[in-house]
């Protein structure tokens, strides 16, 4: 049976923090609905309304556009391991990007991510809880390297040309409002 509550308690913050993997919804009035999971240690959860989590680049930025248009985020959790258990995190969400005085607050709570694009901090203004008897066991045996692995090799530039080329726009052509700085001319030029 469903369980609603206005704030995440410090039993639910614990269930939290043993997951490894959550999941982000989004959407915007027009377009596609997005669902991405997550993992690697990029979320933390820092009062009973507050949820922030870090964003790697990757193929697409279609949170960032969702959230341009309508600003509403859901964060699911599921336990895949001992008691059964689904937790949803709805509210609102505001995107800080790299330079921003905020960044710099909020990345030291999270282990370095090589190509680390946003950092989104969630307003949570319910929670819900349901039973997951549906949600299989399954086992956890370690994180990817590979994400890392993509970033190093591209390094900085590599990133930031990345991010020019492949996310101003989400799979439904609404901008994103990633600021990416302009590459340098060469010398000469």
């Amino acid at each position: 049976m469903a369980q609603q509550y206005e704030e995440i308690s410090d039993r639910l913050a614990r269930f939290i923090a043993a997951q490894h993997v959550f999941f982000v919804a989004t959407a915007a009035r027009g377009g596609r609905v997005n669902v991405s999971p997550k993992g690697l240690e990029s979320l933390r959860v820092l009062g009973p309304n507050r949820v922030i989590w870090l964003n790697g680049t990757g193929s697409g930025n279609e949170t960032a556009a969702h959230l341009l248009d309508v600003n509403r985020m859901t964060v699911m959790f599921c336990s895949f391991e001992r008691q059964p258990l689904i937790l949803r995190l709805y509210g609102t969400a505001t995107e800080i990007q790299p330079g921003q005085p905020e960044w710099d607050e909020l990345i030291g709570c999270f282990p370095p991510m090589a190509g680390a694009r946003q950092i989104f901090d969630l307003s949570v203004e319910m929670v819900q809880t349901s039973c997951g008897y549906g949600v299989p066991f399954m086992e956890y045996t370690d994180d990817r390297p590979l994400m890392a692995q993509w970033a190093s090799k591209k390094g900085p530039d590599g990133i930031e040309d990345y991010q020019r080329t492949k996310n101003q726009t989400s799979i439904d052509g609404c901008p994103t409002g990633l600021r990416v700085a302009d590459p340098v001319p060469a010398s000469g030029a």
